[in-house]
């Protein structure tokens, strides 16, 4: 069976495709068991769901939330990032939806925030500056929860920048401001409390938000997980497609030692469509109790 437990759609988050694309999707792939895991919204969950179920397809709810960390041996204790997955929940739980929506009005006032550093900068380059008609604009232009990506695929539309990629190395990096500061304590808690079980997600990406930005010795990774993180998950994304195979190896072994659930997907936003393309064995079905 195949198998993506961590992709993103337009429908809610920052992805490519709609959740109908998406099953769609997943059905001409042949795949199995899918979660769609948006940034911090669970806005999609019941359609999705829905839409699997009318294709045979086996679906987990899920959600990724994005979670202030601090350690204190790590970049003398400032605060960072880690991602959290959280599956099979109470898509209908108030508390959780309630807070989800605290965090996507939070998302628009950090963007507005985001444009006036931008604005700075353009200041300071000659750069005609972007207005609140802008700011319309790119709201208007997202389906789901509003992130920098966004804002990055803006100013590409607008001749800035050439690539999204160079709107964040040029601007959104440094003009970044702090998400809102949920913290893995409540993030545990308000999944559970839903009936969920919550995962670490991709924890060594070279290229995302992970404990790669306070070490890259996987040693040390699993020793702040140990201190910090271990009494708080269920389970730990082992399989990712920025992984190398020593990372999964290290990961799979670090589970296995906790009894930890191991999960593993593209984390695909469909560009290219790398939904079904990470390799995740088959017994990771077995730890999802499906009615």
């Amino acid at each position: 069976m195949i198998i993506d437990l961590h992709i993103h759609s337009k429908s809610c988050s920052d992805g490519n495709l709609t959740v109908e694309e998406l099953v769609k999707e997943a059905k001409i792939r042949n795949i199995g068991l899918i979660s769609i895991t948006d940034h911090d919204s669970i806005g999609c969950q019941g359609k999705a769901m829905a839409l699997a179920r009318k294709n045979g397809i086996r679906y987990v709810s899920g959600v990724e939330l994005n979670v202030t960390f601090s350690h204190p041996r790590y970049h003398r204790s400032k605060p960072t990032s880690l991602d959290f997955l959280g599956y099979q929940f109470d898509v209908k739980n108030e508390e959780l939806k309630n807070k989800l929506q605290k965090i996507g009005k939070y998302r628009d006032e950090r963007a507005a925030k985001i444009l006036d550093k931008i604005n700075a900068e353009f200041e300071k380059e000659g750069i005609e500056k972007l207005t609140k008609n802008d700011l319309r604009k790119i709201r208007d232009s997202v389906d789901g929860v509003l992130g920098r990506p966004h804002i990055a695929d803006y100013l590409v539309r607008k001749g800035i920048v050439r690539t999204k990629q160079e709107a964040f190395d040029k601007y959104l990096v440094k003009c970044n401001v702090p998400k809102y500061p949920l913290y893995i304590k409540e993030a545990s808690r308000l999944v559970k409390d839903a009936g969920g079980i919550i995962v670490l997600a991709h924890p060594n990406d070279p290229h995302g938000t992970s404990l790669a930005e306070l070490t890259k010795s996987l040693h040390k990774q699993t020793e702040i997980i140990e201190e910090s993180i271990l009494s708080y998950i269920d389970g730990v994304e082992c399989w990712h497609s920025r992984n190398d195979a020593v990372t999964t190896n290290h990961y799979i072994k670090f589970a296995k030692k906790h009894g930890l659930i191991l999960t593993g997907g593209s984390d695909c936003h469909q560009k290219p469509i790398l939904i079904g393309t990470v390799k995740v064995p088959e017994y990771v079905v077995e730890q999802f109790n499906f009615k």
